[in-house]
């Protein structure tokens, strides 16, 4: 399971409707049991509508803030711009840690979707993404 706030799932899909009409994508950095500490935005370096790639810059300064604020990289999210958020045969082929959760957001049907999936070894498992509410007392992002 994968826990997001609503200000985390609103900032995830802004990431994605700032990119269009390219995927957009970013890193999930939080704790080993699945909660989302941040959300963070990175620009589709492949420049594409049907594939994204993480800048490498953006890849590598959140590995230096997890390992300086005892934190992990989690997970990608990344939108799909004529599809379902389901795993498309190139994000299998591409699903480079078998940890990590892979949050996909598409705006197909009307209503903005958000879902998660475990990829290992080629299977794909959809996993429960539960958004809290905000609250007075959430941590800021």
């Amino acid at each position: 399971m994968i826990t997001l706030t609503e200000d985390q799932r609103d900032s995830l899909l802004a990431t994605c409707i700032r990119a269009l009409p390219n995927e957009g994508c970013g890193l999930l950095l939080g704790t080993s049991e699945g909660v989302v500490v941040d959300v963070v935005a990175s620009p589709n370096v492949a420049d594409s509508a049907r594939v994204y790639e993480i800048d490498p810059k953006v890849l590598l300064r959140t590995y230096r803030r997890a390992d300086d604020e005892g934190l992990e990289v989690i997970g990608v999210f990344h939108s799909h711009t004529h599809s379902p958020a389901y795993p498309s045969p190139t994000d299998v082929a591409q699903a480079p840690d078998p940890t990590w959760h892979y949050v996909l957001a598409t705006f197909l049907p009307v209503e903005p979707e958000v879902r998660s999936y475990r990829i290992v070894d080629g299977e794909i498992t959809e996993e429960e993404v539960t958004i809290q509410p905000v609250t007075a007392t959430s941590p800021p992002r």
